[in-house]
Order: structure tokens, then sequence, then C-alpha cells
């Protein structure tokens, strides 16, 4: 176990399972907010994983199957709107796109190359190089930023932000 501790993507995921949502109530956070919240996190973890721990471990593929479940929970609800309204904050309220965390700028932005492939986070897909670990640690610390918590409520900035984008689109 102590040969994983000296592998740096080990490090950030474990300094990713040290983090905790014990001082907020994700009941209240924005439905769609939420699930794209969760989404990322999952492929930040399955990234990780992937780049800690050999791709063929119980936990990888079993983490596969539940991102091929999450792949059916985009279509429903409010979920489809997302990709749309990160590239209408960019367009319309550039200033809040910039506090965006860079997962989500980086996948949804139209003009970024950066997808989810394979469940995994890819910047560059011409690059054959891995992300660098460091990337993670700040991509972690962006999603659990008392700031982010705050605006992902219902009644938070980001929250009330996606209505607003939802009734321009449905109107």
């Amino acid at each position: 176990m102590n040969e994983l501790f000296e592998d740096e993507y080990f490090r950030v995921l474990v300094r990713y399972y040290g983090k905790s949502l014990i001082l907020e109530d994700p009941s209240d956070f924005h439905p769609t907010l939420s699930f794209y919240f969760f989404d990322a996190l999952a492929h930040i973890e399955h990234t990780l994983s992937t780049y800690a721990i050999n791709y063929q471990a119980p936990k990888n593929i079993m983490y596969q199957e539940y991102m091929r479940w999450r792949l059916d929970e985009a279509k429903k609800d409010d979920h489809p709107l997302f990709p749309g309204f990160v590239n209408w904050l960019k367009a319309n309220h550039p200033e809040r796109f910039k506090k965006l965390p860079m997962v989500w700028r980086g996948v949804y932005d139209n003009d970024n190359p950066a997808s989810y492939r394979s469940f995994r986070i890819v910047l560059d897909p011409e690059s054959k190089r891995p992300i660098p670990a460091s990337f993670f640690a700040d991509a972690v610390d962006e999603f659990f930023s008392r700031e982010f918590f705050n605006s992902i409520y219902t009644e938070g900035s980001l929250g009330k932000l996606f209505e607003e984008y939802k009734s321009s689109v449905s109107a």
C-alpha cells in the first residue's frame, strides 16, 4: 500500500476522499446543478482511478457501469439544458462563467476541445500525455469551495442564473 502513496494521482485521490459534504444540504442544491456537480466528481474520481489504479481493477469496472447509468440520467428533466447554460453564461455573464469550476468550463464550453471520453476527463484529444495531478487537485478544491457550494443551492447565484436561462430557452 505504501507504493500507492508514492503515486501523485493516488495522493490526489486520497485528498478527494477526504472531502465532505457534512456542512452542506445536498437536498437543497439546484436539481440540475446537483446532477452535474456529482457527475463532474464522478468523472474526476474515475479519471484519477484509471491513472492511479489498474484500469481493469474491479473498482474501475464497477465505476464504468455506474457512469453508463449517468448517460441516461443526463437526458432527463432539465439536465439536457446544462451544456447550453454554460455557453449562455459565457456569452451573457462572462465574469460568472470564469468562476465556474474549470472542469465545467472545459467540458461544456463549445469552444474548448476538452470532453469526457470513455468516462475520463480529456483536456486535449490530440495529446497522449496524462493530465497533471495538480489539475485534479485544483479541480477538487474548486468543487469543494465555500463560494461554489453557496452558488449551487436553488437560491444560490448559479441556481438563479440557471432558472433565468431555462426561462429564456422555453419562452
